[in-house]
């Protein structure tokens, strides 16, 4: 089912949610969380959905990138679904991204992300979830799991003159940042 994606402004998206308990994964209310999170994020054409912004304060979150029009420069990222998800950063390094958000709509800002990270957490079957994400991806597991703590894009910019609308960020913007998304990819894989 579809559901309504809240914006910047609704209290939800501020909450830290809260751990779901292993015995309720297989439950059929986290069950169908996931599959309306799956089809909500499709729907919007997101590469990422966490339950905060369909206003359940649950720490669960998907993510998938397949020729995404909204992100046509981002790798590939099958469907992934995490619950209770932790990250742990794996170099010091940091890279300077533009993001955009289905709860902060038609704005695009630079942030900057760790371009290698571990990522815990369990899958939609309870079982331990436990892998490497690099370059741009690993940016799009940090948004993601950054929602289930309170926090949205706009709060890590690098400065707010980095702000633009889509239509802005399309002429001014995203063809050299499409041009550095190669050079991350390049660097780290993905």
């Amino acid at each position: 089912m579809i559901r309504k994606i809240i914006e910047i402004g609704h209290p939800t998206l501020r909450e830290v949610a809260k751990a779901v308990p292993k015995a309720d994964i297989a439950s059929k209310e986290i069950q169908r969380l996931v599959e309306d999170l799956i089809d909500t994020m499709r729907y919007a054409n997101g590469a990422g959905l966490a339950a905060t912004q369909i206003a359940v304060p649950l720490r669960v979150c998907v993510i998938e990138v397949k020729k995404n029009p909204r992100y046509p420069y981002k790798p590939d990222i099958p469907l992934t679904i995490l619950i209770n998800p932790k990250i742990t950063f794996l170099t010091d390094k940091l890279i300077s991204v533009y993001e955009g958000c289905l709860s902060v709509p038609n704005l695009r800002g630079q942030v900057e992300r760790c371009p290698e990270i571990k990522v815990e957490g369990l899958d939609r079957n309870g079982e331990r979830i436990n892998f490497v994400s690099k370059g741009i991806s690993a940016g799009t597991f940090q948004h993601e799991i950054d929602h289930l703590d309170g926090l949205l894009f706009t709060d890590l910019l690098k400065g707010a003159n980095s702000l633009s609308t889509l239509e802005e960020f399309a002429v001014h913007h995203e063809e050299a940042f499409k041009e550095k998304v190669m050079t991350i990819v390049e660097q780290y894989g993905s």
